[in-house]
């Protein structure tokens, strides 16, 4: 059995559609899962939803796609307030309301196990599954996974991808399909095949997608962000 897993896919269509034109077709997956936050920072998150919505196996909730279905402000960080707040506008626009209802009833985490496996699914951490940020090395993972029943953990939120085994678990984050970070542009996503994981990423036309966004009028500087990260990661 062939699993995908992809997360932090932000409204980014481009990239998305990439990944099933290119990679789904050489990766000839039996599932995907989505780890959370199709919404949000890029330009057609309507699509997005229409996609994950008809072809995600498994899909849970992430905070962008909780403040979305929700119309909260989801905690956001002072150095992303002003770019969530205004992509977060566009998005409730684009989206309608069996869209919406849709993103609030991803559920916050889920578990299943394949051929063996038990795997746990959430978008941050167990302990926050909306806003926890631990990056790989982050020595917070050991407490993390002391309450997680499975063998394999599957995160997203961070947009860094990483493979990480802590004792007789492991916990694996894909990376970000919609806006990759950390000074790398590509999209990333997780493979996992006979029990075994890798990471892949590709490249896609981020112009075309930088071009989507200055249409949009956002605000001049939360516009410079949202370009920035696309082309520098």
């Amino acid at each position: 059995m062939k699993i995908a897993i992809i997360s932090d896919i932000h409204g980014n269509l481009d990239a998305l559609q990439l990944f099933f034109e290119s990679q789904a077709a050489s990766e000839n997956f039996d599932e995907l899962w989505v780890l959370g936050d199709q919404v949000n920072f890029g330009p057609q998150p309507r699509e997005v939803v229409e996609i994950l919505c008809d072809r995600a196996d498994i899909a849970i909730q992430g905070n962008h796609d909780h403040a979305v279905g929700f119309d909260d402000d989801s905690r956001w960080t002072p150095a992303f307030r002003a770019m969530a707040e205004a992509t977060r506008r566009h998005t409730s626009a684009e989206l309608n309301n069996e869209q919406k209802r849709f993103l609030r009833e991803l559920p916050l985490t889920a578990k299943v196990e394949r051929e063996g496996t038990r795997f746990q699914l959430v978008h941050a951490t167990p302990s926050d599954p909306h806003y926890g940020f631990l990056l790989a090395d982050d020595d917070g993972w050991t407490a993390e996974l002391e309450g997680v029943d499975a063998d394999v953990l599957l995160v997203g939120h961070t947009h860094t991808p990483f493979i990480r085994k802590i004792g007789n678990k492991t916990v694996v984050n894909p990376g970000s399909i919609g806006q990759p970070r950390r000074g790398k542009p590509r999209p990333s996503y997780a493979i996992w095949q006979d029990g075994v994981f890798e990471l892949r990423s590709y490249d896609y036309p981020i112009e075309t997608t930088v071009a989507k966004l200055e249409k949009l009028g956002h605000p001049p500087e939360v516009e410079a962000e949202l370009i920035r990260i696309l082309r520098e990661g």
